[in-house]
């Protein structure tokens, strides 16, 4: 099988440019990569070499200005806003730095939100409870399903946050520093938790990180700086 078979994300001569006051920002510069299904994958370099907005590309939070991005066979440059939306819900999933959970909700409730948004027969809320319940086992909070974010540490901020971005089966996960607001035990804990959902669920994580432990045990790490890829490496599994 060709790795074009098996890639789901493709950036093709990507640039993307910013406004800073009156100066142009260059800061992706002619990115061309391929990622396989299933990967567990890094983008890494310095602040400022352009890790964060190639996610926001993938993630179609950002478009770029010249080139081609490419998720899950769709050409996302062009895409109706609806389209877009579509993507995100189907293929998408979200880990951030921040947790960004939902204060007033408890972690059964955080998790499910993403499945909220469209409409559910009884049979499928029957097989999303089941999910959400092996989701809630699966990061180790059985015991605090019915507590809110405040009574959580960090790190089981960060583990409601990995379910909930696994929630709606996503083809791709998106993490971006996902480790950054987390002691080392906390930040090797889900590590580790989600390379084995990477693993058992085949999903393919793709990480903007400066976390030396999942550039490590990644199975293809990307290098940039100032914008540009200076390393592209696939490790052989």
């Amino acid at each position: 099988m060709s790795l074009e078979d098996t890639s789901i994300i493709e950036f093709n001569n990507v640039n993307k440019y910013y406004s800073l006051g009156k100066t142009k920002v260059h800061a992706v510069k002619d990115v061309s990569f391929s990622l396989k299904k299933g990967d567990f994958v890094s983008f890494s370099g310095p602040s400022g070499s352009g890790k964060s907005t190639i996610l926001n590309m993938v993630g179609c939070i950002d478009t770029s200005d010249t080139g081609t991005v490419i998720i899950d066979k769709k050409v996302t440059n062009g895409l109706k806003e609806e389209e877009i939306t579509k993507l995100r819900h189907e293929t998408l999933g979200f880990i951030f730095q921040s947790f960004n959970l939902i204060p007033v909700l408890n972690i059964y409730e955080n998790i499910e939100f993403p499945l909220l948004f469209g409409k559910q027969t009884e049979e499928e809320k029957k097989e999303n409870k089941e999910w959400i319940n092996y989701l809630i086992k699966t990061v180790g909070l059985e015991e605090w399903r019915e507590h809110k974010p405040n009574e959580l540490s960090g790190g089981q901020r960060q583990r409601v946050a990995v379910a909930r971005a696994l929630v709606t089966k996503p083809s791709i996960v998106l993490a971006d520093e996902p480790t950054a607001n987390l002691d080392s035990k906390s930040s090797e804990a889900i590590i580790q938790l989600m390379k084995k959902m990477n693993k058992n669920l085949g999903t393919t994580f793709v990480f903007s990180t400066h976390d030396p432990t999942i550039v490590e045990i990644a199975d293809h790490v990307i290098t940039l700086k100032d914008g540009e890829i200076v390393s592209n490496l696939r490790h052989q599994q």
